[in-house]
C-alpha cells in the first residue's frame, strides 16, 4: 500500500497566557477532540503559542532606542523603538528597505525584522511586540520529554513559523524547532528510480511537515496553532538519524544570499 499522511489541526486550544503549561493544554486538547497520540505521531506548535507561553513580550513603552537604532528608522522610515527590539534579536542587518530589514537572528535564522511582529497579540494590552524564543529546538526536547513523562508515547514535536523565501513571494511555514524527527535528510549516496547516485540531495524534511501544518494553522483569525501529523516514515534503505531544525540553516560561506 502506498504511504499516506494525514493533518488534523486541534480545535478548542486556548489563547495562551504567559506560564501556561503547553503539554498539559495540549494534553486536554487532543481529548477534547477525540484523539490519543501513538509513537511516531508529530505534533506541530505555531511559534506564537510558545512565545506566549514563555512571556517573550516586549512593551514598546519601555524601549528607548540608541544612536543605530535612531540611524537606521530614519533611512528606512520605521519606529525607531521597533528597530532597536529588532537589533536586540540579531547578530547582523543583512538587508534593509523601506519599513523592513532582513537579519540574521540570534538563533541563526534569516528572516524578516528578527520575526517579530504584533500579529494576534491583544492590542488591548498596549503596545507589545512578540519575540520569537532563542533555543526552540530545546523546547521541542522539553515537550518531547513531557509527553513521554505523561502519556508513555514517544512523539516528534515541530514549532513551525512564517517566513519569506527566496526566489518566491508569500510566505510558508518552516521549522524553527524540532526534536524527535529527522529535520534535514541527507539522500546523498543514495540512488534515484534509474540507479544513478545522488549527488547533492538534501530535503529539508522539518520545513515540508511545518509547511503542510501551516496549512491548516493558517495566517491570520483561524485560532488553530497546534496540529497532529500521522503516517510520516521516511523512505529510502537507510532511514534518516533524528537531528534538529538548526541543521536546516545553511552555513554563512555557502549562503549566495549573504
Amino acid at each position: 500500500m502506498a504511504p499516506a499522511l494525514t493533518l488534523q489541526a486541534l480545535d478548542g486550544v486556548p489563547m495562551i497566557q504567559p506560564g501556561d503549561d503547553l503539554a498539559s493544554i495540549i494534553i486536554d486538547a487532543l481529548t477534547k477532540n477525540g484523539l490519543e497520540l501513538i509513537d511516531g505521531d508529530i505534533l506541530v506548535l505555531a511559534q506564537k503559542i510558545v512565545s506566549k507561553s514563555l512571556d517573550l513580550f516586549v512593551d514598546l513603552e519601555n524601549v528607548t532606542p540608541g544612536v543605530e537604532a535612531i540611524r537606521l528608522a530614519d533611512e528606512i522610515d520605521k519606529d525607531a523603538r521597533i528597530v532597536e527590539v529588532v537589533l536586540s534579536q540579531s547578530k547582523s542587518v543583512i538587508r534593509k528597505v523601506p519599513g523592513l530589514l532582513i537579519t540574521e537572528h540570534k538563533s541563526g535564522w534569516i528572516m524578516a525584522n528578527a520575526g517579530i511582529d504584533a500579529s494576534n497579540v491583544d492590542p488591548d494590552d498596549g503596545e507589545r511586540l512578540l519575540l520569537l524564543p532563542h533555543n526552540p529546538d530545546e523546547i521541542c526536547e522539553e515537550m518531547q520529554f513531557e509527553l513521554v513523562e505523561r502519556l508513555g508515547v514517544k512523539t516528534g514535536v515541530l514549532i513551525n513559523d512564517s517566513f519569506g523565501r527566496p526566489w518566491r513571494n508569500g510566505t510558508t511555514g518552516i521549522a524553527i524547532g524540532a526534536a524527535g524527527l529527522p529535520s534535514l535528510w541527507d539522500l546523498r549516496g543514495e540512488n534515484d528510480l534509474y540507479g544513478r547516485e545522488l549527488q547533492v540531495s538534501l530535503q529539508g524534511i522539518g520545513d515540508e511537515l511545518a509547511a503542510a501544518a501551516s496549512l491548516l494553522q493558517g495566517q491570520g483569525s483561524e485560532g488553530l496553532p497546534v496540529v497532529l501529523i500521522r503516517g510520516f516514515r521516511p523512505g529510502g534503505k537507510n532511514p534518516p538519524p533524528n537531528c534538529p531544525a538548526a541543521d536546516l540553516i545553511r552555513e554563512k560561506e555557502r549562503d549566495l544570499f549573504r
